[in-house]
């Protein structure tokens, strides 16, 4: 069992993950806020914690992952609004089509996934809590959490205090005792559909409580790993760290925190325009491309993301895929490479921070060495390695429908050949209902699987 290093956002220094005394792993990883489906960006941190708990697992630790959805929020009323339906029904379709689109990314689910609108009696208690120690307020039915009496406020983002801007959580300015303060609770108002009893009235939760409150409902008090999009440091994370330390909670031990995907020099949000559904990427180019693209870089870098950058991946997979179908489980042979120290050289990149690129890197170098000459027990290593970043799909390749493939393609040159473009076409258009995609060059004609293949 390798000790697993990740940069910690709190300390900024290397930090080993710890097991709890129960020996798990527990990790904690916000999700979405479903006011609409998800985009590839939304898709990063799903897969990066998704594959950070398959990688301890196969380093034999107990890991438990713990991906919320908040489904009562501000914009979720404003999106019910405008589609003309209740706000629980719209909330319950989109986290719907937030499951379905996540299972296509064929990573599994995580352990627990909690709803804002099921933990509000936890939330409640919490919000309770705070006010009976003096942390919090009531405030014309809002309650908010006193800032400047948690000493620590601000030691994860490191802002200075005129830079703490709470955003779309600030709440009502004309009520906070002080510009800083940020809500735990919020009153009924007109137009919100939904609301909950509280000591202080009708009302629904605040974006921060709810993580602190399934983080602990799922994970205990104190847990190895809480993580999400760098977006989400300040004021979210912040202010999670604020609201349960501030009620005794030693809370995460450790901080890690995954860079934005990247259209042009802006990251992708909503609020941008600039967004590509994962849907789509998954329709257009396919799962095994998608993960591929979303661990090329290493996590806490920002990553761009355009067509250059999607065709690169689909080639990388491709890559892979013509290597099973040229390299064979159990291949006989005698070489000096070793495709067990690229396995061991693999999984030490992703016990330094979880370095995906430099684990590929190992993926593709033992590729390289096996297309050079026969190396026994590279297709398993490379399978092997595939597996742990959930890719090991790649290795199933069909050998008689890639044979049937072939012969097709031949006849579609011979009737090229002959001048009869009808049959050329027609052939072409059987290729690709049965997957693949036909390319033609100065070389011949070649077939590549269609992106939205597996």
């Amino acid at each position: 069992m390798r000790e697993v290093r990740i940069r910690d956002t709190l300390s900024g220094e290397p930090r080993a993950i710890e097991a709890d005394e129960e020996g798990v792993v527990g990790i904690y990883a916000c999700g979405p806020t479903v006011y609409s489906r998800i985009h590839i960006g939304n898709a990063r941190p799903f897969v990066v914690f998704s594959l950070l708990r398959r990688f301890l697992e196969s380093e034999g630790y107990a890991a438990r992952l713990v991906v919320n959805v908040t489904d009562v929020n501000d914009k979720i009323y404003v999106a019910a609004r405008s589609a003309g339906v209740p706000s629980a029904e719209f909330a319950r379709e989109m986290t719907q089509a937030y499951f379905a689109d996540t299972d296509r990314l064929g990573l599994g689910r995580p352990d627990a996934e909690p709803l804002a609108t099921e933990t509000i009696e936890g939330i409640v208690a919490l919000i309770y809590e705070l006010v009976e120690g003096g942390h919090a307020y009531e405030a014309g039915g809002d309650v908010y959490f006193r800032v400047r009496s948690f000493d620590g406020y601000g030691k994860l983002s490191n802002r200075r205090t005129e830079e703490m801007d709470q955003g779309e959580e600030a709440g009502s300015a004309s009520l906070k005792e002080d510009p800083l303060d940020f809500a735990l609770w919020k009153a009924s108002k007109e137009g919100e559909d939904t609301s909950w009893d509280s000591p202080w009235g009708r009302g629904r939760p605040a974006w921060h409580i709810e993580c602190s409150v399934m983080a602990e409902e799922e994970l205990g008090e104190s847990f190895a790993v809480h993580g999400g999009g760098a977006d989400l440091v300040f004021p979210h994370h912040e202010n999670e760290i604020a609201q349960s330390e501030a009620a005794g909670r030693r809370f995460a031990r450790l901080w890690m925190h995954n860079g934005m995907v990247e259209t042009g020099a802006e990251k992708m949000s909503k609020s941008e325009g600039n967004i590509f559904q994962l849907s789509e990427a998954l329709d257009r180019y396919g799962r095994e491309a998608v993960v591929l693209f979303l661990i090329s870089g290493h996590y806490r870098q920002p990553l761009a993301f355009g067509p250059e950058q999607m065709e690169q991946a689909v080639a990388q997979v491709e890559r892979l895929r013509n290597f099973f179908r040229t390299h064979q489980l159990g291949a006989p042979g005698t070489s000096e490479v070793d495709p067990g120290a690229r396995r061991e050289l693999f999984l030490d990149a992703l016990a330094d921070d979880f370095n995906t690129p430099r684990a590929l890197a190992q993926v593709f170098e033992l590729v390289g060495d096996a297309n050079r000459e026969e190396v026994p027990g590279a297709a398993e290593a490379v399978r092997d390695m595939l597996g742990v970043l959930g890719l090991d799909s790649i290795a199933e390749v069909d050998a008689a429908a890639d044979a049937a493939a072939e012969a097709l393609l031949a006849e579609r040159e011979e009737a090229r050949a002959a001048k009869d473009f009808e049959r050329a076409d027609a052939i072409r258009a059987e290729l690709a209902a049965r997957g693949w995609e036909v390319r033609d060059s100065s070389a011949g004609a070649t077939l590549v699987p269609l992106a939205a293949r597996g």
